[in-house]
């Protein structure tokens, strides 16, 4: 019964093995090189352990008679051997350097010894070999486990942050050489063209544009910028060509200065350390010094032979591999990890899942996070016409420009504009537009464009981005333009508070007025506003020191100026779906659906996860404490020791299996 309960298991681990090798082993980003080589030393090992059960000791000993006494007995031992060493020679040389290095008790140097402990014992009988290699085997199928859920998506912050410019356009003597940007000195004319980053800091000296400032702002309204203006590095160039006089060395900028921030905040990140490796320092001396007393103790005590209790010390040392133990708790993890992902939701390891079990205070971005970052129109004020007139008339006004806030406006209206009716469109930089329709002179803009026509316009409470249309110089309204809230977004505070989060709070780079009435419709305990990357690190930093050490701050967020902050948080929560590359890389939990209602979501599976995994733990211990128990005093053999592991290990896996199940968080 044994031997067929060996075999059936060894059998699953090939199979299982290959079929990985041939589905997740083939795809381009399935598998680092060393996890593949893992594996296949996995189905190596285990297809060799299956091939040896059937050949028993007895055959062997047949080649006594044509080699040498015992000759059988040591050929035998051989192929063990390899097979032991096929599995397991990267656990015997990790403890062979941890002695060197005085770090010795960890969970290698106690694989290392009760495995070999095992081979000694079956070398002295001529025994089974199988429980030292079943041991390491499954230690290893662990490892495995563990190794892959975390680096499938876990990558260098550092290499994949693509918002360090390439290069930039100086002007030499009237003419355009790229140089690095690290090389450009204080003072140079650099230029930048349309749909180009801005290299460095500095001021314009000559051409207007249209700057996106998202990425490093979290501002949703592209920013006007002239002669004259100051500009910052990072910034994406919309329309016209821009002169730049640096005013900063490139190291000095601030795309420079947020890349230094996300490095020093991964620096700073606490990260849980791995249970079995805390456990295993207090465990691995107990065990190796409990089985040194148990061999040399009795005998001195008692005067019974050395023999009959380093044998039973032996047996300990295979009893106490915590095999079980290792396999539960990723495993555990593992399984709420791929429960998260049914729900659309990526954890870039099983330690993010334990902090996100501790949220008490959740930190939102505003722009791409809370809101779709995309411009609608929300309210038409009117002054003596009706509201279809007015959006009829801003709509032609706008027809002939890109700009998102155009694109909103005529999105709204919805119709097919006849460009007959439009005699003439000119665009006024960082003010508005003038048009000429059916005759008529519209103006469309900010208050500025209204000041300088000498158009008086009402006092309005209305917060946003507001457009002013005024036809042959009289005023009609205006039209309030708003970044656009997401729809489950107010479901997500409700169900953050519901399971226990005990604060809700935006940063936000946009205007107070703004961020103010977005908090406010959702129900957020506070909101700061006007905030460069740099202030919402310091913010997010005064929040850390002020929680309980017990439990953990999580920020969410979307654009590259959220990296640094998402690489701070306790756990980083990145949108997906629409949020940028650096955000996705520097956070550790990505919503792939973009839906904040998933935040609370995975807090619940980390929390069913974080309940079996302690479920796990305190059944494998008890097992093996009785265990150990019975072994030290004779009644428990190595096989005995194997499948409880086997067993318990079967049980962990089912209740593991349960944190798969999400249905009900859906």
């Amino acid at each position: 019964m044994q031997e067929l309960i060996v075999n059936i298991l060894l059998s699953v681990v090939i199979l299982t093995a290959a079929g990985l090798l041939l589905v997740v082993g083939r795809r381009k980003n399935g598998m680092t090189k060393k996890q593949k080589t893992m594996l296949i030393r996995i189905l190596a090992a285990a297809a060799m352990l299956l091939g040896l059960q059937f050949l028993s000791a007895e055959l062997f000993s047949q080649l006594d008679e044509y080699l040498f006494p015992s000759a059988g007995r040591w050929v035998r031992f051989a192929l063990y051997l390899v097979d032991y060493f096929i599995i397991g020679y990267d656990i015997l040389r990790k403890a062979i350097k941890g002695i060197i290095n005085r770090q010795v008790f960890d969970e290698n140097f106690l694989m290392a010894v009760a495995t070999v402990g095992a081979i000694i014992v079956a070398l002295s009988e001529n025994g089974d070999y199988t429980e030292a290699i079943a041991v390491m085997l499954f230690y290893q199928i662990g490892e495995l486990f563990q190794s892959y859920a975390v680096g499938k998506s876990r990558r260098n912050i550092s290499e994949l942050m693509d918002i360090r410019p390439d290069y930039a356009n100086v002007e030499v003597d009237g003419k355009l050489e790229q140089a690095d940007p690290d090389e450009v000195e204080i003072g140079s004319v650099i230029v930048v063209k349309p749909g180009e980053k801005v290299p460095i800091d500095g001021i314009i000296i000559d051409g207007s544009s249209t700057l996106n400032t998202s990425a490093l702002t979290g501002e949703s309204v592209p920013r006007d910028a002239k002669y004259g203006d100051e500009i910052i590095s990072g910034c994406i160039n919309l329309s016209g060509v821009l002169k730049i006089r640096t005013t900063k060395e490139f190291g000095e900028s601030t795309v420079s200065k947020i890349l230094d921030l996300v490095e020093n905040a991964s620096d700073k990140k606490a990260k849980t350390e791995n249970f079995i490796t805390r456990f295993a320092k207090y465990y691995t001396p107990a065990v190796v010094i409990g089985a040194l007393a148990l061999a040399i103790l009795p005998p001195l005590i008692t005067g019974q032979p050395f023999m009959a209790w380093i044998y039973r010390a032996l047996t300990f040392l295979v009893i106490s591999c915590p095999c079980a133990l290792v396999i539960s708790i990723p495993l555990s993890f593992f399984g709420g990890i791929g429960g998260a992902s049914k729900s659309g939701v990526l954890v870039k390891g099983s330690n993010y899942l334990e902090i996100l079990a501790n949220t008490e205070i959740v930190v939102f971005d505003k722009t791409g996070t809370l809101t779709k970052g995309s411009f609608a129109v929300t309210e038409l004020r009117t002054e003596g016409v009706s509201k279809d007139q007015l959006l009829e008339i801003a709509a032609y006004a706008e027809d002939y420009s890109n700009h998102p806030i155009s694109q909103s406006i005529k999105k709204a209206y919805n119709k097919v504009i006849d460009s007959s009716r439009i005699q003439d469109v000119q665009e006024i930089a960082g003010h508005g537009v003038h048009a000429i329709i059916d005759g008529q002179s519209v103006f469309a803009g900010n208050t500025k464009l209204m000041e300088l026509e000498g158009i008086t316009i009402p006092y309005t409470s209305d917060v946003g981005t507001l457009i002013y249309i005024a036809v042959d110089n009289k005023y009609w309204g205006h039209i309030v333009i708003e970044d656009e809230i997401k729809p489950d977004a107010a479901e997500a505070i409700t169900s953050l508070k519901s399971c226990g989060v005990r604060q809700t709070i935006m940063l936000t780079g946009d205007s107070d007025a703004v961020g103010q009435k977005v908090a406010s419709k959702l129900g957020l305990d506070h909101a700061y506003t006007e905030l460069l990357p740099a202030d919402k690190v310091e913010r997010v930093e005064r929040l850390l020191s002020g929680k309980n050490d017990k439990t953990s701050l999580a920020f969410v967020g979307d654009g590259i100026n959220d990296a640094p902050v998402l690489a701070r948080a306790d756990v980083g929560i990145a949108m997906g779906g629409l949020g940028s590359d650096a955000a996705i890389e520097a956070a550790d939990v990505v919503l792939m659906t973009d839906e904040p209602s998933k935040i609370a979501t995975v807090i619940k599976i980390a929390r069913k996860t974080l309940r079996i995994a302690h479920e796990n733990i305190v059944f494998a211990l008890a097992v093996k404490f009785l265990v150990l128990f019975l072994g030290a005093i004779g009644y428990a053999s190595m096989w005995a020791a194997v499948f409880a592991d086997v067993g318990v290990s079967v049980i962990a896996i089912l209740n593991a299996i349960r944190a798969m199940n999400v249905k009900k968080y859906n």
